[in-house]
């Protein structure tokens, strides 16, 4: 009964693709970016050039707190790029894509006939675009633009797998759940201009059909969730950001475990 129901969704979104693709209902943008970058205790500072004498963004992390079994560390994100004072002269990268430029208008023309069922599909294919644009550029940046692994020979199961070395960690998600570094990389970025991308009040991306991030090479790098914290981190992070406190736990209240 499930098997007959999802065929036919993705039969309806197969369908809905067509329409997209023929009618060039949506523009896929974006931008990214390599730097010169070190980390700074929980912190990543993000340099103009080689000198790494300018600072042109300072990226903010939070580390896991729960108690663990002896021999597993407490993770950061800041662990994966090579401390300033260890002499390494390490890189991170940044990214922001959509696969939803002219979505709006399409969704009004569903909503109008009262077809939801269509312009919830159109957001959907949309989201999965995306999403598709996203893995594409993270591997163009492996193999060519970054090249740290120019050689890299993965199958589709292996590239779904996530199997390639390095992670795109996304501001708002588990391993940096904190959604308010996302203004300082797209000022980073300058993803207004250079992909016709903003970010509403509340740190939403527009248009909705977008991914952004941060790309980290390190071979031991790895998604994790930073899970609840405790208050002396909050405060220590929010005196990072130039943040009050008050300010800092409102972004954080999801994790926050006092």
């Amino acid at each position: 009964m499930v098997g007959e129901a999802a065929r036919n969704v993705l039969k309806e979104g197969q369908a809905m693709l067509e329409r997209v693709v023929k009618g060039r209902w949506l523009t896929a943008s974006g931008v990214y970016g390599l730097w010169p970058a070190n980390s700074v205790g929980d912190d990543i500072e993000i340099y103009s050039d080689e000198t790494r004498d300018r600072v042109l963004m300072t990226w903010h992390n939070l580390r896991q707190q729960a108690e663990k079994p002896s021999g597993n560390p407490n993770q950061c994100l800041a662990d994966f790029v090579a401390p300033k004072d260890s002499g390494v002269r390490d890189y991170v990268g940044a990214f922001a894509v959509t696969g939803g430029i002219g979505i709006d208008a399409r969704v009004k023309e569903f909503e109008a006939r009262n077809d939801d069922y269509g312009a919830i599909m159109l957001k959907a294919i949309a989201d999965r675009l995306a999403e598709a644009f996203a893995e594409h550029l993270h591997h163009r940046v492996r193999t060519e633009f970054w090249g740290y692994v120019a050689d890299e020979s993965l199958s589709n199961a292996e590239l779904i797998a996530e199997k390639y070395r390095g992670i795109r960690p996304a501001p708002g998600y588990p391993a940096c759940p904190d959604h308010t570094e996302k203004g300082p990389l797209f000022e980073l970025l300058g993803a207004d201009k250079n992909a016709g991308m903003i970010l509403t009040d509340s740190f939403a991306m527009l248009p909705t059909a977008a991914v952004s991030g941060f790309y980290l090479s390190h071979p031991q790098s790895r998604y994790f969730a930073v899970g609840k914290v405790e208050r002396d981190q909050v405060a220590d992070y929010a005196h990072r950001k130039g943040m009050d406190l008050a300010q800092a736990e409102r972004w954080l209240a999801p994790i926050l475990n006092y």
